[in-house]
């Protein structure tokens, strides 16, 4: 196990079978710390699990379909802990394996035509096989090329997806093989491997195999050697494949992955297998460089495959929720249509020219817009638009727009925007409900102002477009309109933000975003946590992020920036209902104001009685009072204070607090100011701070005044610098003694916990 320690740890039940004088392979098996042990390199497990027997017993359980009348262990536990055993990767193992050709001739054996594969051992068989190739690569090797028939039969069997990999692994069509072993792996060029899979296309019926002989023949096209590389490209492979996908008694799945393979021929790095693409944003006027003779070769089927495009002599039918179809779209047509996308971006002038001749953008287009609901349809169409438009060939742009008539069809399909019940349509609406709205306007409008966009830097584009007054029409009432309601740059919240509401008379650049001052807004929120403005349960630990570096506080700048950069922040500082710079840290009342103010008088309470014991040492009891007298006295006088009136000031407070207010024209501080009263213009009386300093007098009478730094609120000199005193003989002085000869205060009766530091003078 994990852990040998005397007294703590009991004896593995692998330990305890290794014990016996007589035990068996199935034993262990059927042990389910077996791999651990494994894994763990015990000893004892590994000498015996690396004779010959035991390696041969294990291979029988993955490559023999166990009878029929077995039990579940030898049917599915063993065939998988042997798997997992040589997947351990213990080289002793491995080794024996390896090394030796009876073994490896019965791992291979799975490879029989009178053998069943079935696909749990399929798996197992693939693992292993990969297992071996990757830690045993060289003898491995060695013994395929000896075998050269283990070649064919995993190109047989290529419609198991597990003999499939292990195919790919072999012939070097993994990124991480050819590079380490290109010498070992030489004699794989020498095969007619690539035949061999492409003849699976016309030899074989089934989806399966057709999609498998797809991704394998696509793997090579992106990681393969150079020498199976340059025989991909040749005209006798691609025209193979595009014979075999032409064939009228082939199923569709042939055209389909056939021209998967003719699109990677063009550009490797497309993903383009499984039952929907994947698409790759490629940069606009970038191009793709293929093989000039791939190219070629595949323009000799071009018309035989746009002949497919047509959906008149089809009978299908497909019921939809908006209506009928009749035929469906069908994989084979959108695989078509991307093909002449991908080929569309080499920019072959060979292919520009036979696209023109056959028609082949007019026919897409059409499609366009007789299949609306067609996603994946209308984006390879934008792209091929797109790719036309952006192209330096005139007579490409010609025919797109004046032949194919682009921007009659865009208008035409904005005025009539609802589904057609046209039954000699593809697309036909249901009967018996309003016709919905065409999918495609989305689309229809990138499109557009891709046209805009090129006719200001293209004078053939813009002599176009100023020559049909109903595009005029249209792009300035509607095309305008709609793009500025779809500007998410206008967006408030995550939704449209109605401007004629917010008061504003300014052009539309005033509606782009401003430019807040993140750092600002980041340090201030920072300085938020760090004194204590937000509640925290234990006080103590704001108090000690007092003392820590910037880099310590509990939320940093790089938190703050990470949260603030992530709000959509309104650009209305006068709104309440957004957060801006002024007014990010406002509360909804000065309830939390008059609870830190009042928390911050109390705390004075320890400070002043710490000070005046300090400042009594050496002295005679006498000239501070003695004693317990001593105590009392300074703890009235820290009731005094933390019982006066602080918020209230008469007049000096009011002038001082719209003094240190911010005002509305001035730039707002680098600071901005934590609270706001709600209906008044004065800065609320706010002592965050605030600190009893005990001050001691000639006399030997202990003193205090009141320290507010870092607030809005200042008293006057008077008021701030006269020595408070008490008497402790007279008791209801606590509650009539005034502060600086102003009038009485009322209570304070709540407390809050003084997060500020204590300070001894």
């Amino acid at each position: 196990m994990f852990w040998r320690m005397a007294g703590l740890s009991t004896a593995s039940p692998v330990e305890t079978i290794l014990d016996k004088e007589n035990f068996t392979l199935q034993e262990l098996l059927d042990e389910d710390e077996i791999i651990q042990e494994c894994k763990a390199l015990n000893g004892r497990l590994i000498n015996f699990l690396r004779e010959k027997a035991q390696v041969e017993q294990l291979l029988r359980y993955i490559v023999v379909e166990p009878p029929e009348d077995a039990d579940s262990n030898r049917t599915f536990k063993f065939p998988f802990i042997s798997c997992e055993l040589f997947t351990c990767e213990v080289d002793i193992i491995l080794k024996t394996l390896v090394e030796d050709e009876e073994l490896m001739n019965l791992l291979f054996s799975f490879l029989d035509s009178n053998h069943s594969q079935s696909t749990p051992l399929a798996g197992y068989f693939s693992k292993v096989v990969i297992c071996l190739l990757l830690r045993k690569t060289l003898p491995f090797l060695q013994y395929v090329k000896g075998h050269q028939e283990i070649v064919k039969r995993l190109v047989d069997l290529i419609g198991i997806t597990s003999i499939m990999e292990v195919l790919i692994r072999l012939i070097g069509a993994d990124e991480h093989m050819y590079s380490n072993y290109k010498e070992s792996m030489q004699w794989i060029e020498d095969t007619d491997i690539l035949e061999m899979i492409v003849d699976k296309f016309s030899s074989s019926d089934s989806a399966e195999v057709h999609a498998n002989a797809a991704e394998t023949l696509c793997a090579i096209t992106r990681f393969a050697p150079p020498g199976l590389a340059s025989k991909i490209t040749s005209p006798s492979i691609t025209g193979r494949l595009i014979h075999h996908a032409l064939e009228d008694s082939r199923p569709k799945s042939v055209l389909v992955n056939s021209l998967s393979v003719c699109i990677s021929l063009l550009d490797p790095k497309r993903l383009t297998l499984g039952v929907y693409p994947t698409y790759r944003q490629v940069s606009q006027g970038s191009t793709i460089a293929a093989n000039p003779e791939t190219v070629e070769g595949m323009l000799e089927s071009l018309g035989g495959l746009l002949k497919l495009l047509d959906v008149s002599s089809s009978e299908l039918t497909l019921l939809t929720t908006y209506g009928k179809l009749q035929p469906p779209l069908g994989k084979h047509r959108l695989k078509i249509v991307e093909f002449i996308s991908v080929l569309l971006t080499v920019g072959s002038e060979a292919a520009i020219k036979e696209l023109i001749r056959l028609g082949a953008v007019q026919r897409i287009l059409n499609l366009f817009f007789e299949y609306p609901y067609n996603n994946f349809l209308h984006h390879h169409v934008e792209n091929i638009i797109l790719s036309c438009l952006e192209s330096k060939n005139v007579p490409l742009v010609e025919h797109l727009l004046r032949e194919c008539n682009l921007l009659g069809k865009i208008l035409e399909a904005e005025k009539n925007c609802t589904l057609t019940s046209d039954s000699n349509m593809p697309t036909v609406s249901a009967e018996g409900r309003a016709p919905p709205r065409i999918g495609n306007i989305g689309h229809l409008t990138r499109i557009s102002n891709k046209l805009v966009q090129l006719g200001n830097s293209n004078g053939e584009i813009q002599a176009y477009l100023q020559e049909n007054n109903e595009w005029i029409d249209w792009h300035t009432n509607v095309l305008s309109k709609r793009n500025a309601a779809e500007n998410v740059y206008q967006w408030a919240c995550g939704r449209p933000t109605a401007l004629h509401d917010r008061n504003r008379d300014s052009d539309d650049d005033d509606c782009q975003d401003r430019d807040y001052d993140v750092a600002a807004l980041a340090n201030n929120l920072s300085q938020a946590f760090r004194y204590g403005i937000y509640s925290n349960d234990d006080m103590d630990q704001v108090h000690g992020s007092l003392e820590r570096d910037d880099e310590d506080v509990y939320f940093d700048d790089e938190s703050a920036e990470v949260v603030i950069s992530s709000l959509r922040l309104g650009d209305d500082q006068e709104s309440s209902s957004l957060f801006t710079n002024s007014n990010w840290f406002a509360f909804e009342d000065d309830r939390v104001s008059n609870e830190c103010s009042a928390g911050a008088m109390a705390s004075a309470l320890p400070n002043a009685e710490k000070v005046a014991v300090v400042n009594s040492e050496g002295e005679d009891d006498d000239d501070v009072g003695g004693g317990e007298d001593d105590d009392l006295d300074d703890t009235a006088t820290s009731s005094q204070v933390s019982e006066g009136k602080i918020v209230d000031q008469p007049s000096d407070l009011s002038k001082d607090s719209k003094e240190a207010g911010p005002s509305g024209n001035d730039k707002p501080p680098a600071w901005v100011e934590w609270r706001e009263t709600p209906g008044s213009d004065e800065a609320p009386a706010f002592v965050p701070n605030g600190e009893v300093q005990m001050k001691l007098d000639p006399d030997g009478t202990s003193s205090s005044s009141v320290n507010t730094s870092e607030t809005a609120l200042e008293t006057s000199p008077e008021s701030s610098n006269e020595n408070l005193t008490s008497n402790p003989l007279e008791p209801s002085a606590r509650t009539d003694e005034t502060i600086s000869g102003t009038e009485s205060a009322p209570e304070i009766t709540k407390d809050v916990e003084d997060p500020a530091k204590e300070t001894k003078n």
